[in-house]
């Protein structure tokens, strides 16, 4: 038991490693974005949907560098303290391990806009708004 207890403990005072950080940019329009990106040497990797010309979010990667990007309709009422202005919208998009004792430990300290949830496509995540207003959702993705 008391060993138990003195790893329980070391665990809980471990500093959360941030892991990466993806830009999650909003737009009015989707098509116009993707190929300006695409310009710039970005590839679409995921896509939502699948297939067709009616995306609400993609991803793009060109190396190492990962964005994301979001149709203003697609927020529907979640999170509406994101301005839906052009050029001013940013969302940080944050990975973090051991994401469930991260939120304990910084909840009750900041302003918590989306508790700690599973997300359809198997992240666990939850949402803060910085001193400053900005939009942080920090994320835990599954392992395989």
């Amino acid at each position: 038991m008391k060993f138990d207890i003195f790893i329980w403990s070391l665990n809980r005072n471990k500093p959360h490693k941030m892991e990466a950080i993806s830009p999650n940019i909003f737009t009015y329009d989707m098509k116009a974005t993707v190929a300006f990106y695409e310009l710039l040497g970005f590839k679409v990797t995921m896509s939502v949907p699948e297939e067709g010309d009616d995306l609400v979010w993609a991803m793009m990667v060109n190396g190492a560098v990962t964005m994301m990007l979001q149709s203003f309709e697609s927020l529907a009422d979640d999170l509406p303290e994101i301005s839906r202005t052009n050029g001013g919208s940013l969302l940080l998009y944050i990975d973090v391990k051991n994401i469930k004792a991260f939120y304990e430990r910084i909840k009750d300290k900041v302003t918590v806009l989306k508790g700690l949830e599973k997300t359809f496509y198997g992240a666990t995540e939850f949402s803060i708004k910085d001193n400053n207003g900005y939009v942080l959702t920090f994320a835990e993705h599954a392992q395989a």
